[in-house]
């Protein structure tokens, strides 16, 4: 059996998801202006991503913790990621300028986080079967 088909790959990779989230956002919530000094990131930016993080990151609790996988959800969960990773690119090329180096590892660090999760998860949901007919399973 292959690690990405088993029952416990999926739930495992959206709690690191979660887990990742919820520090990030936390961080950028609690931290909003000290990060937006060293990073030369807008405070609003940072405040605003930190708030929808938190509130992601209680959604892929939410999923990582139900006996069968949302696997619409969690589809939907891997077009969000790498969706986020092509946003900091944007954010780079637009504004790459005017951020501080720190400012590119903190941008740079959640392109690649998110890559890998995406990745992962679509690995899993690729190698773990469906729930059976008539199951909920979003």
């Amino acid at each position: 059996m292959s690690v990405f088909a088993s029952s416990r790959f999926l739930p495992r990779v959206m709690w690191a998801d979660a887990a990742s989230c919820a520090a990030t956002g936390a961080l950028q919530v609690a931290f909003t202006g000290a990060l937006a000094r060293l990073t030369g990131l807008p405070a609003p930016l940072l405040l605003g991503t930190g708030v929808f993080l938190l509130i992601y990151a209680a959604a892929a609790a939410w999923m990582a913790s139900r006996a069968v996988p949302p696997r619409r959800l969690i589809g939907l969960v891997v077009l969000g990621n790498f969706g986020w990773a092509a946003a900091c690119v944007a954010l780079l090329a637009i504004a790459g300028a005017a951020i501080a180096p720190l400012g590119w590892a903190w941008v740079i660090a959640q392109a690649v986080t998110v890559v890998v999760l995406a990745e992962l998860q679509w690995m899993g949901l690729r190698h773990s079967r469906p729930a059976a007919r008539g199951a909920v399973a979003a």
